[in-house]
């Protein structure tokens, strides 16, 4: 019995190990993609739905938000409805408890969840985040060298949308989880210069 426990243990390290090194490997494509650490003027994204602004993000038209390098995350997939964002607990992320504070997993998950949400949206329309809820399940320190947060849409209205998810480590365990409620209006039109 101990042997089959030790074999499963050592299959999920193994798993683990392989899980992290490919997401190592798909940061690095994405990190080399970007051109610049910005935020796009309205300009640039008039006329574009919520997806084509991704996507000209990941080919490198326009500027990756600042956040992410102050922070230490990145997104590393998006699609309609659906995001994934990938950061590094860092010691400089700790509170003084010594582990990493709540704000940064709020703020990788609200990345996460409310891209999703962008992820959907039309030309012409904007959103804001009106309700975050965050639920911190275990700490992070410096020891998990990289984590992921999933967000995806529950609902996308005219009005309101909701999207939830999830805080994962490269072995799969969960560190918090989390639900949005968004705010979706008019986006206002560049001005003339």
């Amino acid at each position: 019995m101990n042997d089959a426990i030790s074999s499963d243990r050592t299959n999920a390290a193994a798993s683990a190990e392989e899980t992290l090194e490919r997401w190592r490997a798909e940061e690095a494509q994405v990190r080399a993609k970007v051109r610049a650490i910005g935020v796009s003027r309205p300009e640039q994204v008039a006329g574009l739905t919520g997806m084509q602004m991704f996507e000209a993000m990941f080919e490198g038209r326009l500027p990756w938000a600042p956040i992410g390098d102050t922070l230490d995350f990145v997104p590393v997939h998006i699609e309609p409805g659906y995001a994934v964002f990938q950061g590094a607990p860092k010691f400089a992320h700790y509170n003084p408890l010594g582990t990493v504070h709540g704000g940064w997993f709020a703020t990788l998950l609200d990345s996460a969840v409310a891209c999703a949400v962008h992820s959907t949206l039309p030309v012409g329309k904007a959103y804001t985040t009106i309700e975050l809820k965050t639920n911190i399940v275990r700490a992070l320190t410096e020891q998990v060298p990289l984590v992921r947060a999933e967000g995806r849409v529950v609902h996308g209205g005219n009005q309101v949308a909701t999207a939830e998810g999830r805080l994962f480590g490269p072995d799969g365990r969960l560190y918090a989880h989390a639900s949005t409620t968004c705010l979706v209006f008019d986006a206002r039109p560049p001005k003339a210069r």
